[in-house]
């Protein structure tokens, strides 16, 4: 266990960042490799693994309900010195994993097939689809847990050796890339459905490690079958916490289904040039991520504790931080969004979209960057829906302005980025309002307390 309540809030942000950048980084390379090694099998085949990564964010959107929930809570538990509850905020989140996991396999076996036929532009990269998605089943299954136990180890400060685990992970999944996908040293060539299992096992052989870690050297957090039993009243508050936070990803997961159903009245190349442009774009943020993803442990801590003072300058410090990195990925983007793409496809055609993509999006990461600040304190004061809120907001917008004009006789792809650029910049406006409000309301009553003792002893 960490205190986040002592201490400069600079150096918890980048202590924290740090670790949670490198998590984040190997997830993030999961994908990146398996592009990497796919993009040579042709732009079928990367339209297709592009595709199916797009259900990671339907995953997400479940696991993110968890990860906020379980992580959030436990902060506060932490801050309050509650060891009991904070383990049973563990088991409980272990609990609902376990009934996603059922839900989602169900889903997946029966829905599948249904959802790929319905955005592939060709055979090809349908046949790659189904392939990838059925073999890459198992690792997507597996982050219900890992999510689960990484987050409660997050709110209790813990970050280090998860991202050691992780790490090791991908270390595995990089050697069986090429070994699985393109038959290196061992001649058995698999392509797509070679990437998907290299994923499933290195994320097996990493949940298995992070369970020993945790049973071996975690003290402060206890796992119990007894603490697994259902607690209506416990599991209401993970998931009230945490739905916001999973509506969102699920909001981005149908902003990315409507893109690819979009981009299927085109050929192969659009949808893979738009899926590699959003891997690179996924993977260019993850210092923005891992600042915005470490604050509502460290706010969340000072919350509970009443340290009003201490909560404002984490938003300030991690509102700055965000925006700061997110304006000189934008620069870089402006000026060398090619450098990224060479290695993942040689195909001019993919090459191209994906460089337009980035060069129009790069425009939307400053204020990109500030949503993801103010996000990270609506779950440390213990209150997500102004988030869903902003993202319903840019969503609907984008949603809607989409389908007009992709009826239009000259829609071109182009128009789908500046529709993009200019509803990110309305969220950031709408959640820089709703935060306020939410801290001066959620601020005010801590303050409100000490200004009657004050008064009380003068």
């Amino acid at each position: 266990m960490k205190d986040l309540t002592q201490g400069p809030i600079y150096k918890h942000l980048i202590s924290m960042s740090v670790p949670v950048l490198f998590g984040m980084f190997v997830q993030t390379l999961y994908f990146l490799v398996d592009l990497y090694f796919v993009g040579q099998l042709g732009g079928a085949a990367l339209a297709g693994v592009s595709s199916a990564g797009v259900l990671f964010f339907f995953v997400m959107a479940l696991t993110q309900v968890l990860n906020v929930g379980v992580g959030t809570l436990v902060s506060h538990a932490v801050g309050r010195k509650d060891k009991q509850e904070a383990s049973l905020l563990l088991n409980q989140g272990l609990f609902i994993s376990a009934i996603c996991i059922g839900a989602l396999l169900s889903l997946a076996v029966f829905g599948g097939s249904w959802y790929f036929t319905n955005i592939a532009p060709d055979e090809a990269s349908l046949a790659a689809s189904l392939s990838y998605f059925y073999w890459f089943l198992p690792a997507l299954l597996i982050q219900f847990p890992m999510t689960v136990i990484m987050a409660a180890l997050r709110g209790a400060g813990v970050v280090k050796q998860p991202m050691m685990i992780s790490m090791l992970a991908l270390a595995i999944n990089t050697v069986l890339s090429p070994i699985l996908i393109a038959g290196w040293g061992f001649g058995f060539e698999m392509g797509v459905a070679g990437a998907a299992l290299a994923s499933s096992i290195s994320a097996s052989i990493g949940l298995v490690l992070l369970g020993a870690y945790f049973k071996m050297r975690e003290s402060y957090l206890t796992f119990s079958l007894k603490g697994c039993v259902a607690h209506p009243g416990c599991i209401k508050k993970i998931i009230n916490l945490g739905l916001p936070a999973g509506g969102e990803s699920l909001l981005t997961f149908i902003y990315m289904s409507l893109i690819y159903w979009v981009l299927s009245d085109f050929d192969a190349s659009a949808q893979a040039g738009f899926g590699l442009g959003a891997r690179i774009m996924q993977a260019l943020f993850l210092p923005v991520l891992a600042v915005a993803f470490a604050a509502p442990a460290i706010a969340g801590q000072n919350f509970a504790a009443g340290n009003t003072e201490r909560v404002y300058q984490t938003y300030y410090q991690s509102a700055i931080l965000t925006c700061g990195f997110m304006l000189v990925i934008n620069v870089i983007c402006v000026f060398n969004a090619e450098l990224f793409l060479g290695p993942f496809s040689s195909d001019p055609s993919v090459i191209e979209v994906a460089s337009v993509f980035l060069g129009y999006v790069c425009f939307n990461f400053v204020p990109a960057g500030y949503v993801l600040a103010a996000s990270g304190m609506f779950q440390a004061l213990g209150n997500a829906w102004p988030a869903l809120i902003s993202t319903a907001v840019r969503l609907s917008l984008f949603s809607m302005s989409l389908i007009v004009v992709a009826v239009q006789v000259d829609f071109n792809i182009e128009q789908i980025w500046m529709l993009s650029v200019a509803t990110v910049y309305v969220q950031a406006i709408v959640s820089f309002c709703l935060l306020r409000r939410e801290l001066e309301k959620k601020l005010a009553k801590q303050t409100q307390p000490c200004e009657n003792v004050q008064a009380q002893t003068s």
